[in-house]
Parts: structure tokens; sequence; C-alpha cells
């Protein structure tokens, strides 16, 4: 086995050679297919000189290769798995020109990294170092360089970088003004379709717009091309940003590891994320389409003509466009609820990662394999990273700290210390201190504590940071703490401000003629724990009064959690405070829908037991489950007399259309569906509402709460009947059962499911509609017999010498093991090191592995 020596930050060097303009010609073919590369490259000045020319290339097939025309033999250059050597002594002093040809396999390309194929369309995927499995190339960020394409094949349609500067039968040319790194490289070829429009910039250029599909798919591009439209718009008006080529392309893959990627003027995607109509997706589908078409297209200033300057730095362009897709959701639909959304997310994803074998810092200082830093730390708690500074410095100080950012930076290879310094610049403060959240990983935690005598209130902070695997020491973070102070009848008493906390400990003081209740993370303004002692009463006047909607929504959960912890006690009939209020707000129709079914949603079950654990308990997955269900089932007692008005009164004649409002209307609607199922013994809503509905959204979530119920085989098969030549639709079907079905029923559907003649598990949309979604499914995933573990770790090992990248992110399922008791950890360890124990295990899934392991 070859030991896996980590890339370290402390180690970074600049290039030794820079390369100015790169020529490629491909000849496409399935098998054997050819690529010509032709670099100018020259020695940087800002490297130590005299060094060999290494170039990146893996599972590559060397034709030939010359330096300055002159052919290259084997004592001149070496070859291994990894790249090739050619030493100083061989290199001209000044500029060369370094050739190759190099031969590939496309159709054999399972990994799904480099150039392979998808239903017989070529595609790329270079981020973070696929273009070394197409040639030889310095394939790091830091190495930016003006492309020139060729593709020659027998397909119609050929695209990649830049603008189109001619075409021909057989062939297509491309080039790209602009110097970009080789991850951002791309190229699709193959039969599509096309959807076009057109987008007139600030400045009056015309720039031409196309989603290239398979054929059949043209009518689902509508919602993506318009989100596109809304985003170039929006980016322009908040931050000044134009687009800068003559085309805009985006294209829909079928096998694809990850959401999409931003390749300059050719964004590839996942098709789930572009196409979509009504009949065939949800409004979270909808909403997930319009997100990250924002995201990728963000990218064009934020991570392609300002990159990284090398992958520890990935936070600087990931954490920032996630802020910047955040912004914009927030404006084009419910600002509150996108909110709660991201917060919901972050707690989901990322806390879980900080507190367990995983953490890492939002730039970490040490990998083994890059794409394993894919995560929610550098991409969610990144964009919060960018969200506490914005609040810092206030919305006018962040736009022109952005625009001072651009001006320096554009075309340039940066780091998190030239975004930070943007700053200081320009708004005049010292980030030495906030830089720290860059560094340390961990979630802190928050204590508040209060204290009232009849005349003066004393609000007290506290801030810690538990030690994390190689930080076992912790300084204190620059914390924005917004916050509030209302009386008991809701009036406010202090009005909203942001308290910089910048020490392990600080109170505030405020004469008060009477008790205060303080609203506090309002906004949820920093990603902390916040750890405090609230009355049943102080929470109710919160979720009741709160200008602030976020916190309202807080203070619910926080009642919600202690009556669900009170259950997994013993407690049968606790939880009425929370009962009361949420049956409140469910009738509450000056509220917004989409916050009231907010509102009527409880704590996820993984977050319930990670709470337990910070309280020093060992959580049970199964009377987690079962005390969260009896909460909701309670709320449906409550509710049931007026459940059938209620969703009356949410229907709409009106077309179908996937706005805030729309969306809203029919999250409520799918909640009290869900409360419906609960409290008729036969799902009789439900079912009539599956067979009446017509649109996807309502279609699923009567599904869905009959599934969850352990009532909806009928509906399945009709399910199936109906879409079962449909892929992305057929995800919804797999992820359902496997996710949704009673924890009792869960596995032995799943491993039913496995062997469906529509399981095609190389396929990554698949795989993590029916694995995935499996492992999301907390009471059933973790069986205290093991067979959840054993199931998905079979899965993992399978899956993993066919597309590594895949593989180990499913591993994150397990991140969460040391919480448990002693049988579950045992049954754990057993299924990783089995994992383990595989010789041919990758580098990707092997450093997730034995990172758990060594925990």
């Amino acid at each position: 086995m070859t030991e896996q020596k980590p890339t370290c930050l402390a180690d970074y060097a600049p290039p030794a050679f820079l390369v100015d303009r790169v020529a490629l010609t491909f000849r496409l073919a399935p098998t054997g297919a050819e690529v010509d590369a032709v670099l100018q490259i020259r020695p940087n000045p800002a490297a130590a000189a005299g060094q060999d020319l290494w170039l990146d290339g893996r599972a590559l097939e060397l034709v030939s290769a010359s330096l300055d025309g002159q052919r290259l033999s084997g004592d001149l250059c070496a070859q291994t798995e990894d790249g090739l050597r050619v030493p100083a002594r061989h290199l001209p002093v000044g500029p060369f020109t370094w050739t190759c040809t190099t031969r590939i396999d496309p159709a054999e390309n399972t990994a799904l990294e480099g150039l392979y194929m998808s239903k017989g369309m070529y595609c790329t995927q270079c981020e973070a170092e696929g273009f070394r499995k197409i040639t030889y190339f310095p394939d790091r960020p830091d190495v930016m360089a003006v492309y020139t394409v060729r593709i020659q094949g027998d397909v119609p349609v050929m695209l990649s970088n830049g603008n189109p500067v001619d075409r021909g039968e057989g062939y297509a040319v491309w080039h790209d003004p602009w110097p970009k790194p080789s991850y951002l490289f791309a190229l699709v070829a193959g039969d599509l379709r096309s959807t076009t429009d057109r987008f007139v910039t600030a400045s009056g250029r015309e720039v031409a717009l196309a989603i290239w599909v398979r054929d059949g798919d043209e009518a689902r591009c509508a919602y993506a091309l318009d989100a596109l439209k809304r985003s170039m718009r929006w980016d322009e008006a908040a931050y000044g940003r134009e687009y800068d080529l003559d085309v805009f392309n985006i294209v829909a893959v079928d096998d694809f590891n990850m959401g999409a990627m931003e390749n300059k003027g050719l964004n590839i995607f996942n098709s789930k994320f572009v196409l979509a109509d009504v009949d065939t997706a949800t409004d979270t589908d909808f909403a997930n389409i319009e997100t990250i078409i924002a995201h990728e297209y963000f990218h064009n200033w934020t991570g392609n003509r300002v990159t990284c300057r090398d992958w520890f730095q990935l936070s600087l362009k990931e954490g920032l466009t996630v802020f910047r897709d955040q912004q914009f959701s927030a404006d084009m639909r419910s600002a509150a609820v996108e909110r709660i959304g991201n917060v919901r997310a972050l707690r989901a994803a990322q806390f879980p990662e900080d507190a367990g074998p995983l953490a890492h810092p939002v730039r970490p200082s040490a990998y083994v394999e890059i794409n394993n830093f894919y995560t929610a730390t550098v991409y969610e708690k990144g964009a919060e990273l960018i969200r506490m500074l914005r609040s810092l410095v206030g919305p006018a100080a962040y736009r022109d700290a952005l625009d001072l950012y651009f001006a320096r930076h554009d075309g340039q290879a940066c780091t998190i210390e030239d975004w930070l310094a943007a700053f200081e610049d320009s708004a005049g403060i010292d980030l030495s201190q906030f830089k720290l959240w860059y560094a340390q990983a961990g979630t802190p935690r928050l204590t508040v504590s209060e204290d009232w005598d009849g005349a003066n209130y004393r609000l007290a902070f506290r801030q810690s940071t538990p030690q994390t695997q190689g930080q076992t020491e912790k300084q204190s973070l620059v914390i924005p703490i917004a916050y509030a102070l209302l009386a008991t009848d809701g009036r406010t008493l202090v009005e909203p401000r942001i308290y910089a906390l910048t020490s392990e400990h600080a109170e505030l003081e405020f004469a008060l003629p009477e008790r205060p209740v303080a609203s506090i993370l309002r906004g949820f303004s920093a990603p902390v724990i916040l750890e405090r002692t609230q009355s049943e009463a102080d929470r109710r006047l919160l979720m009741r009064h709160d200008s602030d909607p976020f916190c309202r929504w807080e203070a619910g959960q926080g009642l919600a959690r202690s009556a669900i912890f009170a259950r997994c006690a013993g407690a049968d009939s606790a939880g009425a405070a929370w009962l009361d209020a949420a049956a409140d707000m469910a009738l509450d129709e000056r509220l917004d829908p989409a916050y009231r079914a907010l509102a009527l949603g409880l704590p996820d079950e993984d977050g319930l037991a990670a709470e337990l654990a910070l309280l020093g308990q060992v959580p049970d997955p199964q009377i987690i489950y079962e005390s969260r269900r009896s909460i909701h089932s309670d709320l449906a007692g409550l509710l049931r007399p007026k459940l059938a008005d209620m969703l009356k009164r949410l229907e709409t004649d009106r077309p179908y259309r996937p706005d805030a409002a729309q969306t809203g209307q029919r999250a409520l609607s799918g909640v009290l569906l869900w409360l419906s199922a609960l409290a008729e013994p036969e799902a009789e809503t439900c079912r009539s509402t599956y067979q009446a509905a017509n649109n996807m959204t309502e279609r699923l979530a009567a599904l869905s709460a009959l599934v969850a119920c352990g009532k909806g085989d009928a509906e399945l098969r009709d399910f199936a009947m109906r879409w079962t030549h449909d892929r992305l639709v057929m995800d919804k079907w797999f992820s359902l059962q496997a996710g949704r079905l009673p924890p009792n029923r869960a596995l032995a559907v799943a491993r039913q499911l496995a062997k469906h003649q529509s399981f095609d598990w190389k396929n990554p949309n698949r795989f993590r509609a029916l694995v995935g979604a499996f492992a999301r499914n907390i009471a059933a995933f973790h069986a205290k017999d093991g067979g959840g573990y054993a199931f998905v770790a079979e899965w993992v090992a399978r899956l993993d010498p066919v597309n590594p990248q895949t593989a180990a992110r499913l591993l994150g399922a397990f991140e969460s093991w040391q919480r448990y008791d002693a049988t579950r950890q045992s049954l754990i360890r057993s299924a990783l090191k089995q994992i383990a124990a595989r010789r041919d295990l990758s580098r990707n899934s092997r450093e997730i592995v034995e990172r758990m392991l060594n925990a």
C-alpha cells in the first residue's frame, strides 16, 4: 500500500514555470481519443531558477513529446504514474514550446474526472485535478493561460470555453481570451439540442445564451434560462459585475459527480439542476435550479476572473460565491425563509463535520486528496464568514471592499490574505483576529447569562471552541452578536444592534424599568452554538412577538427540542407549550405560508442527536424518531378538525408557478398533508391529493406523507408506472422509499431496490438517490443490529473502484459515530475497518476512513 503523503499549505512555493498560451486539438473517439497540446512556457521570475519542468499527468498514454520541436526520448524525460519530469539541464534558458500528444479512453473513465462519456456525450470535469487526465500540464490554480481549442469528431455539437472562432465539417474552434487555470477548462461534444435566448448587458453588449440538452429535454429548460438572465441582471445591480464574453453556454449532463461546474463560458450541470417542468419537478427542484444557476454564473467573477492561488484557498471562491447566491435567492424569494433554510443546511451538514473526526478549518492546513475538501465547512461555513464580514463593516463598506478586491486582483490567483486586505484597506479595520475563523476548526459555543435586579439588566457572553483533531488550543474569535431587548408584552426596549465579542468574556449593562426578554443572535449573525437557559414563557413570547424571523423560528425550535427531549426521557405528555404555539401559528393567516410551514416543522433527528451529545447524553436514534413522531402526531390530533378547511383555503385555480408566493402555499399544504396522514387511519386526504394533483410538488408531498406512514405501497407502484422512463423523476422514487420509510421497513426495501432493474449504481444521481438517501434515514441507518452500516459500507466498497469521489463523500454518513453507544460504535468501526482493509481502496476513501478510525 502506497503511503498517502499530505500536501501542506506551509510548503507552498510559486510554480517554477508559467504557461502563457495553450493550444489543444482533440480527436474524439470513445476509445483511443488523442489530444495534441502545445504550451508556450516561460520560467517564473518569482520562483527559484534552475528547476526541473514538472507536468502533472495521470492515466495517460504518451504518444510523443517535444521541446522547441526536438522530440524527447526516454533519457530526456522521466514518466511516473503522477506526471512527467524534464531535468533542468535539458531546458532552454528562456521561454520555450512544449508539445505532446496523449491518448485516453473516455468511455472507460467511470470516475467522471477529465474527459469522459455520458450516454454518448463527451464531457469534462477538471476541478480539482481532472485536467491532468487529459494531457500533461502544470495542473495547479496559479498557472493561468489563454486557451485555443480545436475539436474534431463525428458529432454535430462541439463546445469549449470562450467564444467560437471557426467551425466546419467535423470540427469547431474556440478561443477564450481570459487567462484561466486548467481546472476551468471544459469541453462538451455530442448530439445535443439547444434552447436559446439573448441578454443585453448594462453597457449594451449582446450575449448569446444557450442551454444544451439531450434530444427530448428541450421543453424543460425555460426556467433555467430565465434564472440565468435574472442572475446576470442581479450581479450587475448588486455587485457591478458584467459578463465578459460573446456567448454563455450551459450543458445538462446525466452523469456528474457534483451539482455543476463554473467553467469559463461553458457551465456544465448535473441534469437535475437544469431540467424542470410542472409535471416532473417540485418547487424544491425549481428553487435549487435557480440557486445553482446563479452560483455558477456568479463564479465568473468570484472564481474565474479572480481565482484561488492554491486549493487551500478554496473557500475564497466557494464561500464567497455561496454567500452571493444566498443573497440572490433572498432577493428572489422570502428573505426570512431563505435565511432559515441556510441555517438549517449549515446545522445539518457543517456542524456535525465540525464536531467529528473530519473537522477542518475553512482554510485547511493539509490534505491528502483535495476532492475530500469540497465540504460544508469550505462552502457553507465559508459563506457565514463573508456574512459576518458584511455585518461588521456594513453593506456600503462591503460593496466598496468588493470593488477594491476586483480592481486589485482581476486576472490573478489570490489568497485569503488578499481578500481580507481589501477590507482592511477599504474600511480601515484590523482583521487579524477575524482571520482566525479561517484557521480554527470547530463550532464555537456562545454561552449567554442574564441578570436583572429590578433596575439594571446585565447580559453576559462567554465564548469557547472545543478541541478538534490536531488543534487542542483555541483562541478567542470575533463574534458579531446581533441582539435586541423586548418587553414581556412584545414592545421593544432596546433596538436591534450588533455587539462584536472579541474576548473570551464580556458583559453589557442596561438601565431598564422592567425585565427584558433578550432576542440574541438575530438573523443567525454568527455560526455558533448558542447556549442559554430560557423559560417556556420567554420562548413563547419570542415565538409570537420577535420582529426577527430567525429568532422567532428559533424560539419555536427551542420549545420543540425541549418537548422531544422530555419525551425521550419518558415524559409522554410533554410539549404542550410548543403544540399550542405551533397550532396558533398554523392558523395565523397574517403570516407567510412558507414561514408557517417552517414553524410547524420539528428539529431534524441528526441535529437532535448532536444536541443530546452536547448535553452529555448518549442519543438513541430510534427513541428520537419515536419521540419526534409522537409530537407531530399530537399536533395532528390538535389540528385535525381544521385540517380540511386549512388545506381548502390553500388551493388555487391559478396556473402553476414556482414563484415565492405559490411555493409557500404548497410548502404549508405539504406539512398539512403530513399531519393529515398522521391523523387519518386510512390517510384519505393524502390518497385523494395524490390522485388529483396537477403538479409534481403536490403529488410528491402526498406520496411522501403516505410513505412516511407506511401506507403508500399502491401509490408507489402507480408512480413507478407513470414515470419509469423519466430518469430524474425515478430518482425521486428511489430516494423517497430509502429516505422516508419507517425504520422497521427502510433497510429491507433499500436492499430490494438495489436489485431493481432501474438501479444504475454507476450513475451518481441514482446511487445517491438510494444509498445516500438511506444513510440520511437516521433511525434506519443507525439500527442497533448494524444492518444499516453494513448496507452502506457494502456499497461504498463496491463503488469506490469505479467512482472514488462519490464513494468517499458517502462515507460522511459515519462521521458522527463517536456520539453513540458502545454497541453502535463497535459496529461502525467494524464496517470502517472492512473498507480500510481493501488493498485497492482509493486515496479519496482511504483518507476519510483513516481519519475516522484514528479519531
